[in-house]
């Protein structure tokens, strides 16, 4: 009964996301305001990391899963990423480089932050 409850919970605050994606009109996805909503929640303590925390390791336990229907619908549609797969591997190069050294800089700078802070 612990997990539907828990379940219950996560399902609610996507709806919630869901909600505000309809409400507002910016191209942001709903899952990211599910995730603001709940990382707010947790934050503030509206919600304990025990109401949520099994059901939530589960889930990301069983993520690699959710890649399969992705997966299977790109070699669908080899046919037509076979014309520009060339463009495709040099953008998710550029943009893996970008986002480890985007990554590592801002991750220097909080490192060096509270150091100084010591």
């Amino acid at each position: 009964m612990k997990y539907v409850i828990q379940f219950e919970i996560i399902v609610a605050i996507s709806l919630m996301g869901e909600l505000l994606n309809r409400i507002i009109p910016l191209p942001v996805p709903a899952s990211i305001y599910g995730m603001a909503i709940l990382f707010t929640a947790l934050c503030t303590g509206i919600i304990k990391l025990s109401q949520v925390k099994e059901t939530g390791m589960y889930l990301i336990s069983i993520l690699p899963m959710m890649f399969i229907p992705a997966a299977v619908g790109l070699l669908e549609k080899w046919d037509v990423m076979k014309g520009f797969l060339t463009a495709l591997i040099a953008i998710s190069l550029v943009s893996t480089v970008t986002v480890i050294a985007v990554s590592g800089f801002i991750t220097q700078f909080i490192i060096k932050r509270k150091e100084k802070e010591r």
